[in-house]
């Protein structure tokens, strides 16, 4: 017997229908003599819709009641898909994040998980019941309800694993598992049977929205195997582990993130602190920087450029105004109509060539670059917003074809 987490997005529970395809997934696994819980999000455009419902009251909700707000969306989906296992003749208790002994952190809105207390968990399997879980949400040290923020859902599976010592987390989507790129931009993308944790988080930190970064790096801190596949078709999936059996591929995936812009700054006098007195500044208010160029220098000034997530641009640029005096720069600029595309695989380590293929990719496709990072498995490129979808076709069909 084994003891399986499954966690179903808002597409797979957005209707009647849908809701009991997931009833029967679910109990085909319990029916295979596994434990069962289950995570749910909310139905479709639940959580959207509450969102406008605030703002037909307020334009400036409280944070902490917006949080009460949009737990609902998880309620409602977690209630109904246990009485939808219930009519399919098996036993089954839903739990909201604080009756699951999800605690975390103050924050509202993007609160993180400190602990999970799963003796409630626990002693409803051991009396053979299924317990399907409200994703995305847990109670502070305040007793206050908390939301996780974007991908909380993912989260909650993944943190409800680990407390329990789960054999396998699977997360069900409307995609059959891991694509060498997205699908709906590359026609031809494969899937992947097996991809390292490793390889996952850069994916899915540069752009790839199957799993949510979070979850990822909490399965890897714990070891725990992850299956991404669809509750539509119902296909074997891809792996997410620490070790893939297959042979490793030099890329495992394309990635294009468009959440992203460019601020560059110029005239900044070549003197030790400089740099930190910019990028701390930044980061007390909030603003996470990305990829950094720093120019050679000329007449004992330097210009550094970095990106941030287009979202922060106009954040990024009033505080560059207001402090412009005080760190002694000459001048800067935005820009957000940018992409950022990144190739990502383990094989580059002991494969040279890599950043060679991928240049030639984007000049054959007459991309320009703009910026260029890298790491031990990733090179990233920032390019122009509208040679995004003609950069990623053309870097897939060098790695891949």
């Amino acid at each position: 017997m084994a003891l399986i987490v499954q966690k179903f997005g808002g597409t797979s529970v957005a209707n009647t229908e849908r809701i009991f395809n997931v009833a029967d997934i679910v109990t085909r696994t319990a029916a295979a003599g596994n434990q069962v819980v289950v995570v749910v999000s909310a139905q479709g455009d639940t959580t959207d819709d509450f969102i406008a419902k605030a703002a037909e009251i307020t334009d400036n909700p409280p944070a902490r009641e917006m949080d009460v707000l949009l737990s609902a969306g998880e309620q409602i989906s977690m209630s109904l898909l246990a009485m939808a296992i219930e009519k399919l003749g098996y036993h089954a208790t839903s739990l909201t994040g604080w009756q699951a002994g999800i605690e975390t952190s103050l924050e509202y809105g993007s609160a993180r998980i400190h602990h999970v207390r799963p003796e409630r968990i626990r002693s409803l399997l051991d009396r053979h019941r299924i317990v399907v879980v409200a994703g995305f949400q847990g109670i502070n040290s305040h007793q206050s309800i908390t939301t996780l923020g974007r991908g909380g859902s993912d989260t909650t599976a993944v943190a409800i694993a680990a407390a329990l010592g789960a054999d396998l987390c699977q997360i069900y989507t409307d995609v059959d598992g891991v694509y060498t790129a997205d699908p709906r931009v590359v026609p031809n993308a494969r899937k992947l049977e097996e991809i390292t944790f490793d390889e996952m988080l850069e994916l899915a930190s540069l752009g790839a929205q199957v799993l949510h970064n979070r979850s990822v790096e909490m399965a890897k801190k714990y070891n725990i195997d992850l299956e991404v596949l669809s509750s539509l078709t119902r296909n074997p999936g891809t792996k997410v582990k620490e070790v893939v059996s297959v042979e490793k591929m030099i890329i495992s995936g394309v990635a294009c993130d468009k959440d992203t812009a460019r601020i560059a700054v110029m005239g900044i006098p070549d003197k030790p602190g400089n740099a930190f007195r910019l990028f701390s500044l930044l980061a007390n208010n909030g603003i996470n920087v990305d990829i950094i160029l720093q120019s050679i220098g000329h007449d004992d000034v330097r210009d550094i450029s970095f990106t941030i997530k287009r979202g922060q641009l106009d954040a990024a640029m009033k505080i560059l105004e207001e402090n412009q005096e005080r760190l002694h720069f000459s001048s800067f600029s935005g820009k957000s109509d940018l992409a950022k595309v990144s190739v990502v695989g383990a094989g580059m380590t002991s494969t040279p060539g890599v950043a060679a293929k991928l240049f030639d990719a984007l000049a054959s496709a007459q991309v320009n670059i703009r910026m260029i990072s890298t790491s031990e498995i990733k090179i990233s490129v920032l390019i122009d917003e509208e040679d995004a979808t003609r950069a990623v076709r053309a870097v897939h069909d060098k790695f891949f074809n």
